[in-house]
């Protein structure tokens, strides 16, 4: 990726300071979907979506350290990506004649406290509408990465991206509308079809980001659009399942297969709208 832009201010960089300690669990342990379902590393936290959580935004923020300063290129490359989705994303509000407020990023280490309650680096990068903030462990991400073979500079760029995505619905009142739709839901299988669909959108979402800073700065590379591809296909339900527990369970998905993921990020990324990424189509 070529990311010469300004750096986004909205990284809190909480790593090293603590909290509560990293437990023993790995992927692939816990025998089957309970570990896939909480180890998934692309999505808003499950208990967002189902249940209303109290504000806990001063817990949230409460110790933040100062931002590393610039010669820490983990942090660089992350604060780049961000201002990168800013841009973009505030160019499309204003088209909507709707204002954009940036999230912000938390790096952490191990743990530390959200507004959605405790942030663990086994949950996976996930965003908190409560507190409008992604929280992400680097290291347990390139962990995540290694293990499931979504390399490259691109594909952490997605998951960054994908997060952001969330929290465009969230500014939209998308999340608001789905978390009701599964409030209604009379059974789980339902409960969950919803949430792959906010999923999916959030790939498109990040699609969408890549053309909009790609055709305004030429920031892709050779290469950036199969890593982008290759980490969608890497997390969808039907290839994480069938490598932690050997079979699929259809019945179970909360974030698409491999090939919806992709099918979803490519049409964000070819088609370029916002409208190409209705996936609550037939759901109304």
């Amino acid at each position: 990726m070529r990311l010469g832009g300004p750096e986004s201010r909205n990284v809190e960089d909480r790593r090293g300071m603590g909290g509560m300690r990293r437990g023993g669990i790995a992927v692939g342990g816990l025998g089957g979907v309970a570990l896939v379902l909480v180890c998934l590393f692309l999505g808003v936290d499950p208990s967002v979506l189902f249940t209303d959580t109290q504000d806990n935004s001063q817990v949230a923020t409460q110790g933040a350290a100062p931002q590393a300063n610039g010669d820490d290129p983990e942090r660089r490359f992350v604060a780049q990506v961000l201002g990168e989705t800013e841009q973009v994303w505030k160019a499309q509000f204003q088209r909507l004649d709707q204002p954009y407020r940036d999230p912000s990023l938390v790096l952490f280490t191990g743990a530390t406290q959200s507004g959605c309650g405790t942030a663990q680096a086994q949950v996976g990068p996930f965003y908190c509408p409560s507190d409008q903030r992604i929280y992400i462990d680097l290291g347990f991400m390139a962990q995540l990465q290694r293990q499931l073979g979504a390399k490259g500079d691109f594909a952490a760029a997605y998951i960054i991206a994908h997060e952001v995505g969330h929290h465009v619905q969230n500014q939209l009142g998308i999340l608001n509308l789905t978390r009701q739709l599964q409030q209604q839901a009379t059974d789980p299988a339902e409960a969950n079809a919803i949430q792959v669909r906010v999923e999916l959108q959030a790939d498109c979402f990040a699609g969408f980001w890549a053309k909009q800073a790609n055709e305004a700065r030429n920031i892709l590379e050779q290469g950036d659009i199969e890593e982008g591809l290759n980490a969608a296909a890497a997390v969808g339900d039907d290839r994480l399942q069938r490598r932690a527990q050997g079979e699929v369970q259809p019945e179970t998905f909360t974030h698409g297969t491999s090939e919806q993921r992709m099918q979803w990020f490519r049409t964000g990324l070819q088609r370029g709208e916002l409208a190409a990424c209705d996936t609550f189509a037939g759901l109304r």
